[in-house]
């Protein structure tokens, strides 16, 4: 008789229908992807990077194709907090799915107010945006230190209404350290990685590909990384981890639980493959169900290692 498999999660009162979120910049407001598969089908979506006032990014070129990944400098475009709350959530609510809000910030005011704001709004949870690697102000400056981290997530942590996820840098010296501070300041979970910082150079033009010259690299090829970070992460906190960076499929997704994610964000796979999410969500299942685990927490933390 088969066995009925769970696969809801509970990350710090953000409950999951399955661990499978999408991660925040590379599905925008989900309206394209809508278009390929039902957004039932995943667990949340954490919609693109949203600041107070519309930004239109960075100039062109803004992406480059590398050998297992892509660099990214958009600069988070995006249309406002306010016309998200106006034109994204009623069409995001269509749908049976956990809607995060990825919040960036200049200044900790602004992070302050963007957190007031979005308390008010009919989403799931926060994920604060900690750790962009491709503008030249705000959000990095301070997920680069656990000072900066303390100092902004202990303020918004005081008007937060909602699950607060800061999501981390992986630009930094000591992961474990950054995490910790989010973790006292009062972060209700981590996400992690965010992308590294790279470039590209055109050789012939002997010009850097990208107009903002650095940008942030993801993809297969930073995964060995984020499952690093990750695992070092769980091992030093006792809030949820949601694990991300390179995931494509299912396996991808099991190895981040076993290294201590509660649950996974899917990003640039839907690049490549639209389905992926969905793909990641069935291949977890079938792995549960050839090594008879009926419930994904199962899996969590289930790394054997000596």
């Amino acid at each position: 008789m088969k066995k009925n498999i769970n696969l809801e999660v509970n990350i710090a009162g953000l409950s999951l229908k399955n661990p499978v979120i999408a991660a925040s910049g590379t599905f925008g407001f989900g309206r394209e992807y809508s278009k390929f598969f039902d957004l039932n089908l995943l667990g949340g979506i954490s919609v693109k990077g949203l600041t107070l006032k519309p930004r239109k990014g960075n100039p062109p070129p803004r992406i480059a194709e590398t050998p297992g990944g892509i660099l990214n400098s958009v600069g988070l475009q995006n249309p406002g907090v306010h016309a998200f709350i106006e034109n994204e959530i009623p069409f995001l609510r269509q749908y049976n799915t956990a809607i995060i809000a990825n919040a960036s910030g200049n200044t900790v005011e602004e992070y302050v107010e963007m957190t007031e704001i979005l308390s008010d709004a009919d989403i799931d949870a926060i994920e604060l945006n900690l750790s962009c690697p491709n503008v030249k102000e705000g959000c990095m400056t301070f997920g680069s230190s656990s000072r900066g981290v303390l100092e902004v997530v202990n303020k918004v942590k005081k008007v937060a209404r909602k699950p607060l996820i800061v999501k981390l840098t992986p630009n930094v010296t000591d992961i474990v350290e950054i995490a910790k501070a989010a973790e006292d300041a009062g972060a209700d979970a981590v996400s992690l990685i965010n992308t590294l910082l790279g470039m590209a150079i055109d050789v012939k033009t002997r010009r850097p590909i990208l107009a903002n010259i650095t940008g942030g690299l993801s993809g297969p090829c930073v995964k060995p990384i984020a499952l690093r970070m990750v695992y070092q992460v769980s091992q030093s906190v006792k809030i949820p981890v949601i694990g991300m960076g390179g995931i494509s499929n299912g396996i991808d997704a099991v190895e981040f639980f076993l290294a201590g994610a509660s649950a996974v964000m899917v990003g640039t796979a839907g690049f490549v493959n639209p389905m992926a999410w969905v793909e990641t969500v069935e291949g977890i299942k079938e792995y549960m169900t050839e090594n008879g685990i009926e419930d994904v927490k199962e899996l969590t933390g289930g790394l054997i290692a000596d």
